[in-house]
Parts: structure tokens; sequence; C-alpha cells
């Protein structure tokens, strides 16, 4: 554990970031780019314990894979070449990872079994082990495989038509990865579009989809092909940032080459919808990905409601979300964002306690929160929950309190965002 101890700014934040590499299309282009035959280039690669956790898996299953700082070589020869591997996969605190190896796993003539820290083990797995039994996989763990560790013998997999009980891209992105090795074509209908990172890369790599409305299907037994990718900045790590400028008076900052993919961009449209002064420059399609760079200026705020079809396109954004609802002018009610219970930690439980310590008025709800603005918040010594988002929602908190917040654990942060503090430095002296 390391203690953080942060003092409120006096001054204004003021300049240019560019954010690390997405987490999901980092983990996505490791995995794809193992899968596929020939060399993939992966450049702005998020250099995160997340990400690095995805390339130590593979790499134990006999992938070839060069690193230098952000840029990957991965040398692929096919699913076929893969290893079985002589000890257990630690997987961190990657829930990306976990559920979305376990797609690839369930189909392909190998025996492994894989664990996680303490917060990924208490995260259930049967989301995801359900349908992928119904496809023929064999799969066994605690509680009869909801929980890690577990246990994965390949299987001849038969293609099935699944309807998501949940709003989750890393389920269809598990059931459409067992597909591509499953007989037959498998069909996967959400319930409302989800991240849509796996469709469009699968696609850069050759994979041919077909994307009917709610249905996204994929026939077995394709052969991804290498290809070269470049992972945008993390609209997610943007997020902090883009609230810090939003609730420090004076503040103007500009976020560089960041992912603007329409599944994923929540968190710009609630900030347009509390009056944010916020605008879009330079936007590029990149790699299959929208890009660009995101403007930003201090402006008073007024409430809104998240709710529905919003909620799985700003899902891991919320914690910030909540914080800058604190410095709005009325009630924001967030709800239909149950999901959030069985994150890194129950972030709705740990957002309410957070923000209630320092000062905000925050009522805790089943499906989501009330948060009552505009708060005068004052410092306090604040749990991280072993979360990285939970860890830098307090740090961006600690900006505009009256005096200094004490995390009591900021190491999940590099999880996900290394350079945090860094770049919190380098726009806030």
């Amino acid at each position: 554990m390391k203690e953080r101890i942060l003092q409120p700014i006096g001054n204004p934040l003021q300049g240019e970031i560019e954010v690390p590499g997405d987490k999901s299309i980092s983990h996505r282009s490791i995995m794809f780019g193992s899968l596929a035959h020939g060399t993939t280039i992966v450049e702005h690669f998020l250099n995160s314990e997340d990400c690095l956790r995805t390339v130590n898996i593979f790499r134990s299953m006999g992938v070839s894979i060069e690193q230098k700082e952000s840029s990957l070589t991965i040398y692929g020869e096919g699913p076929q070449s893969f290893t079985e591997p002589v000890e257990p996969l630690y997987l961190g605190n990657s829930g990306t990872t976990a559920r979305l190896i376990l797609g690839i796993l369930a189909g392909l003539p190998l025996f492994t079994t894989f664990y996680g820290d303490r917060s990924l083990t208490k995260r259930p797995m049967n989301r995801v082990v359900e349908p992928l039994r119904l496809m023929g996989a064999s799969i066994t763990g605690c509680s009869q495989g909801n929980y890690l560790p577990l246990a994965v013998e390949g299987k001849t997999l038969q293609a099935i038509h699944y309807h998501l009980p949940v709003k989750s891209a890393q389920v269809k992105s598990a059931v459409l990865l067992a597909g591509l090795f499953a007989n037959g074509t498998t069909t996967v209908t959400e319930i409302s579009p989800t991240r849509n990172h796996t469709e469009s890369m699968l696609q850069a790599f050759g994979v041919e989809l077909l994307n009917n409305g709610l249905d996204i299907s994929v026939r077995g037994q394709q052969t991804l092909t290498a290809t070269d990718i470049y992972v945008p900045g993390d609209i997610s790590s943007a997020a902090f940032f883009l609230v810090a400028a939003a609730i420090v008076p004076g503040s103007q900052l500009k976020l560089l080459h960041v992912g603007l993919n329409e599944t994923r961009t929540g968190i710009i449209d609630v900030l347009q919808a509390m009056g944010a002064d916020i605008t879009i420059e330079r936007e590029e399609t990149k790699g299959g990905e929208r890009i660009g760079d995101i403007h930003i200026r201090y402006k008073e705020l007024t409430a809104t409601i998240i709710e529905g079809d919003m909620i799985p396109r700003l899902i891991d954004e919320i914690p910030i979300i909540a914080l800058l609802a604190t410095q709005a002018e009325g009630t924001t009610v967030i709800k239909d964002a149950a999901e959030l219970r069985v994150k890194e930690t129950d972030r709705i439980h740990a957002v309410t306690e957070t923000l209630t310590n320092l000062g905000a008025k925050v009522e805790e709800k089943e499906d989501g929160l009330l948060i009552h603005g505009r708060s005068k918040l004052h410092g306090n010594r604040i749990e991280s929950y072993h979360d990285h988002r939970m860890a830098m929602m307090a740090s961006i908190a600690s900006l505009i309190t009256t005096s200094e917040v004490v995390i009591n654990d900021i190491t999940p942060i590099a999880t996900s965002y290394p350079t945090f503090y860094a770049d919190l430095k380098s726009v806030s002296e």
C-alpha cells in the first residue's frame, strides 16, 4: 500500500495532455494479434499493469511479443501454435483479460488455470461462464465457476444465439470470441449497444461479422490476418482531466488524440448536458477508431439525469461524473447503473462513502445515486477500495477541497494510468 497526501491547488489547470492508450483496445490488440497469422505492430499501447498481464499471459502460451515502451510487435502464428502454460496464469486486477480470455481458451485444445488478485477474485464470472457452457465449454472453479480461480479444458464448441441478460461488452466479446472457434454461426443479441471495440478490431483483422442492429453474428473457423493497430487515448482516463477542468475555476485544458468511439463518449454528452464549455477539434479516423482533441474550459454547471442507454456509454466514468455533479447546481440523478456494484469494488457504495466523507450530499440507491449540488468539499482521509478509478476520483476532488486529502493507497492507479500524477502535476503547477 502506498499512501498519498494531496493539497488543494490555488490556481487553474492549464495546458495539454496526451492521455495513455485505451485500455480496452490495448487488451484486444494483444489478444487478436496473438491469434492472427503474421506480424502485428501496436502503437500507443497502454503500458500499464493490467495490459502487461495480458502480454505475459500470451507469452506464457508461446506467443513471441516484443515491447519497446508503448510499442508492441506481436509475431502471430495463429491459435494452433499456442502451447499449454506450465503454470497457472495470473490476471492481476484485469476483469477484461479474465472474461475475454475465457472465450478464447474455451475452444482451444489446451488445459489452463488462472487466478487474480483479491479484488478480481470477488468479481462474478458466471455471466461469461454460462453462455460458454451452452456452447460446450468445460469450465470449473469456485462456486461452480462463478469466481476465480478457474480451470478451462478446451473443447469443440457449437454456435449459439445468445441474448445478453446484462449490458456488458465483456460478455458480448467473450461469446463472439468463442464463436470464432465454434462450428456454425454464433449470434449475440444485446439489450442496448455496448462498447464495440471487439467488433471493430476483429474486422480490422479480416474477420467477417454481421451487425444487424442489436444482433452481432460471427461465423466460426475464420482466420485472423495480422494488421497494424494505433491505440487512441483512453477517454476513461481523459475523463478525470475533463472533470478537473470543469470544476476548478479558470481552468482550460486540451486532451490530445482521445478515442471518440460513439459507444464510449457518454462523458462528453453528460458534460454538454450540464452546460460545460467543451469542443472537439481535429477529428479523424485512425485504425477504425475516431479520435480527436477535446478542449474544455471552466464554466458553471447545472444538474442532469443519467439513465437508460446512456449508462453503458459511461459506466467506468460514473465515479468521476459523481464528483462533477457535486459542483453542479441542482440534483443529479444516476440510475440504471446496478452494474457498478460488481466492478473492482461496489462503486455505488464506494462513491457515496467517499464523497460524503469529503462533505458532499449524496444518496445511495440500489441502482445509482442522487447527488445534491453545489457542495463545498473539505479534506479527509479516504479509502481507495483497491480501485484505480476511486483513487483517481479522490485525487481530482483534492483540487477543490478546503484542506488536504489523504488517500490510503494509490497503487491501484498503476493498473490503468501509471503517469496520472505526473500528468496532473504538469497542468497544475
